[in-house]
């Protein structure tokens, strides 16, 4: 699927409304804190077991992710630090989520297994940035070689957490339980892709 890699296209979409909340003078890292705070309540209404609030929540998180960058680039505030905020806020919403999704309607080794994939396959990406080189930045993104590599990254998997956790509430296809392992599944196969992938290409590629 890759969502990541239609980002010019999908953006079309919300960025409008980006430019609208840059008339507002609301900093871009204020937008990426609300985006963790947000993500972080996500998560415990998922622990109580409120899927539907949840996935609201998730939602909600996920559309100021998107803003924050918007908001940077309108008001000319892109900084360093805002690119790396926002990375390390993503993962630490990622994290919450899928530990309290995980101990709530899974168990403790699928729950681990998530976790460790899900961080993997982000991880991956800045390791090819210091080991395999990038090309220039194009407006706060890095051009990286994993770009449009991978199938299901982080847009796909809080998709899927929204999906399912509407399953839940009414009982559909095994709701969460099964979405979940879905999801870990799914992160593993992206991950190998990209492995694969950074194999093929650069394997002979000797310093």
């Amino acid at each position: 699927m890759n969502l990541t890699s239609k980002r010019k296209i999908i953006k079309k979409v919300y960025e409008p409304v980006g430019i609208l909340i840059a008339k507002t003078h609301i900093t871009p890292n204020m937008i990426t804190i609300l985006s963790v705070i947000v993500g972080v309540f996500a998560a415990i209404y998922y622990y109580k077991e409120k899927p539907l609030i949840g996935a609201l929540l998730v939602f909600i998180s996920g559309f100021f992710d998107l803003m924050d960058g918007i908001v940077a680039r309108e008001t000319e505030k892109s900084s360093k630090f805002g690119a790396v905020f926002d990375w390390l806020a993503d993962k630490f919403v990622d994290g919450f989520l899928i530990f309290f999704i995980g101990i709530t309607y899974s168990t403790p080794f699928i729950t681990a297994l998530g976790i460790t994939a899900t961080m993997l396959h982000t991880f991956i990406k800045p390791v090819a940035y210091a080991e395999i080189g990038f090309s220039n930045r194009e407006k706060g993104k890095i051009e990286d070689p994993l770009e449009g590599i991978g199938f299901f990254g982080r847009p796909e998997t809080l998709l899927t957490i929204i999906i399912f956790s509407i399953f839940e509430h009414f009982n559909i296809l095994g709701g969460l339980e099964f979405g979940f392992k879905l999801i870990v599944t799914l992160t593993i196969l992206s991950l190998m892709q990209r492995i694969i992938y950074l194999y093929v290409k650069y394997n002979k590629d000797y310093d």
